[in-house]
């Protein structure tokens, strides 16, 4: 049985007297996004900089593909494509050039450089520019460059530390669909603050705060805890507040949010809405519209940031 493609046990880092972070323990395994979701400070970058190598952990281990980052830094390092905030661009080369160093400081063999180089290129949809100074390419541009050096020597996980920022609308989507492209084929490992990001991109998701782990798993699962407790009701002939209010007992407090339109706060029972509609034929309410309000992922952020920080 092979081992899991990310394994992370028991890991503590501090700078100087903060912890950043705390007994966090993960495992990631199969292709897809996953998306490391977390407020500024939260520990994303620390995370990532210890699983690529580029910090030491205070104490307990991180391991690639089953190699400890620590103990077999160069084993496990060709495992690993990374992609930091602020990408390591050589402006004064032109991308095949800068792509070419890439793989020679991957220690790659000369035989197979020509190909991996020929073949990020064209993926991340770099052909017509191959040959023009990376000085000279727009935001967009650089950091499909940056993608594509992560990517050269084919690693099993792509870490990339929120790669849209600075980026105008078209250039995020240009991005976006990139990186979704390279999830079918890799482990990506997709760090942002932008709740909208994680939704277009990931199959699962792990949000850190305050250096420990705070939520664990799937895309669906995460969107489950944005379950909304409000109802809409529009009614053209409607009854008072309180025939509202009474109508089910999971309807906590009524609000009238014009003559017609009111919004009824529940305890989350589903089944309210059959009552109420039940009721309001029954009593002739000429009920218009009666649904779930839609509960934002910026809810959920919001909640499970504020537990920690309680």
């Amino acid at each position: 049985m092979s081992p899991p493609v990310v394994e992370i046990s028991g890991l503590w880092h501090r700078y100087a007297r903060d912890w950043a972070l705390k007994n966090v323990n993960l495992t990631l395994d199969g292709r897809g996004v996953i998306g490391l979701l977390g407020s500024n400070g939260a520990g994303k970058s620390t995370l990532m900089n210890i699983l690529c190598g580029c910090i030491s952990q205070t104490r307990g281990t991180a391991r690639v593909d089953g190699l400890d980052v620590r103990a077999q830094p160069l084993e496990a390092r060709k495992q690993i494509g990374f992609l930091p905030q602020q990408a390591p661009l050589s402006l004064e080369l032109t991308i095949e050039e800068y792509l070419r160093f890439c793989a020679g400081l991957r220690r790659m063999a000369n035989a197979e450089i020509n190909s991996a180089v020929n073949f990020v290129i064209e993926r991340c949809g770099l052909e017509s520019m191959r040959r023009r100074l990376i000085g000279n390419l727009s935001g967009g541009y650089r950091q499909r460059v940056g993608i594509a050096q992560a990517l050269v020597h084919t690693p099993q996980v792509i870490v990339l530390d929120e790669p849209t920022v600075g980026l105008d609308p078209n250039q995020i989507i240009a991005v976006r669909d990139l990186i979704k492209e390279i999830g079918k084929d890799h482990t990506v490992i997709f760090s942002t603050h932008i709740l909208s990001e994680i939704e277009a991109l990931c199959r699962d998701v792990v949000m850190i705060e305050q250096g420990e782990v705070v939520f664990q798993g799937e895309m669906a699962s995460f969107r489950e805890l944005a379950r909304p407790n409000t109802i809409l009701l529009h009614c053209s002939s409607p009854p008072d507040l309180d025939t509202i209010r009474y109508s089910h007992t999971s309807i906590t407090r009524v609000e009238a949010l014009s003559p017609h339109r009111f919004r009824l706060h529940t305890d989350g029972d589903r089944a309210v809405t059959q009552a109420v509609l039940e009721k309001g034929q029954a009593e002739h309410w000429g009920i218009e519209e009666l649904y779930f309000e839609g509960s934002s992922l910026e809810d959920v952020f919001m909640t499970l940031s504020k537990g920690k920080a309680a």
